[in-house]
């Protein structure tokens, strides 16, 4: 058996030490979590989140994720804030003060103004009888046992707490503020996830002319010419209302030609698959993917709620839309 390296070790323990640390940390979420919710809902305006070093990028990235989730919020360096960039911070907003310490120095400087001012102040730091925790409204407290570091001095299992507090704090505004998929969607515009959440089968479905389908009374041959001309790989049969009674695909083409069918003289109901798989124009496109690959169809047909054709598309259309 080949010996483990120890650089698996290293990694494993690093790890489970960060594991214990949030799982001690979950017991410790009290009223002062709640309270902390209740000062930003009551607020009318901006997260304002500071921190030094390590506990700096720990707030930027609550500060995005808060922002994203339902939580007008930004970042403010404390140091730069001591040099103007307290002028971002209003009486309306609620500052987000990060220090594991609660003793940095940039924080503490500014901390009288930001009182004056009426702001609101929740501390999130690792020590609760702190110069900050004492001076804040309320205190998340995400204190570890020790740090991943072997000389227990790299912020690691401290940082990765305060992340997890960000996290937990945003998730229960966002359920608070009713924050749904759509809202969420409208946030991320341009990104793949935004595709996924806004597009609809209207969006991408094609229409009009460009739909392929015959009516009952075609025949095999019509059908034929249909499905070439739209190049979807298929058409439609409907009745003479545009009501959705069947389909005919490529693969029931190759089929035919074990049943010795005459295409100049068979009827399109003799060989079409009735009532196949539709969708409807306000389904999200990203469901549809999933329907598509689970029945192993690669086109569908829109209908409405009289079961009429008002569009198709295929997996190519939901390729070109971004959703796939």
């Amino acid at each position: 058996m080949t010996a483990r390296s120890p650089f698996e070790q290293f990694g494993r323990d690093v790890i489970q030490i960060e594991a214990d640390a949030l799982a001690a940390l979950a017991k410790r979420v009290d009223t002062q979590f709640a309270h902390a919710c209740e000062i930003i809902l009551a607020g009318s305006g901006r997260v304002i989140v500071i921190g030094m070093g390590k506990s700096g990028h720990v707030g930027n990235k609550i500060a995005a994720t808060l922002a994203s989730t339902g939580t007008p919020s930004f970042f403010v360096h404390p140091g730069e804030a001591s040099h103007g960039d307290l002028g971002m911070i209003t009486p309306d907003d609620v500052v987000l003060a990060l220090s594991n310490s609660g003793e940095t120095d940039e924080i503490l400087l500014i901390l009288p103004i930001i009182k004056r001012m009426g702001v609101k102040l929740i501390a999130l730091t690792g020590n609760r009888d702190s110069s900050l925790a004492r001076q804040a409204d309320a205190v998340l407290d995400c204190g570890v046992e020790k740090e991943a570091c072997p000389h227990n001095l790299a912020p690691t299992a401290s940082t990765t707490a305060a992340l997890a507090v960000g996290d937990a704090l945003a998730v229960a505004l966002l359920n608070s503020r009713g924050f749904t998929r759509d809202d969420f969607a409208r946030s991320h515009p341009a990104g793949r996830l935004g595709r996924r959440l806004l597009v609809y089968v209207g969006d991408v479905m094609r229409t009009g002319d460009a739909v392929p389908r015959v009516t009952h009374d075609a025949l095999l041959r019509d059908a034929l010419l249909e499905m070439t001309g739209k190049g979807m790989g298929m058409t439609g049969v409907t009745d003479k209302n545009g009501k959705l009674l069947g389909i005919l695909t490529d693969g029931d083409l190759r089929r035919l030609l074990n049943r010795n069918i005459d295409v100049h003289t068979a009827s399109v109901t003799e060989v079409m698959t009735p009532d196949p798989k539709t969708t409807r124009a306000d389904r999200l496109a990203a469901e549809i993917v999933a329907l598509m690959r689970a029945n192993k169809i690669y086109v569908l047909f829109v209908v409405d709620d009289q079961h009429r054709v008002v569009g198709a598309l295929n997996m190519h259309d939901l390729l070109r839309a971004g959703v796939v």
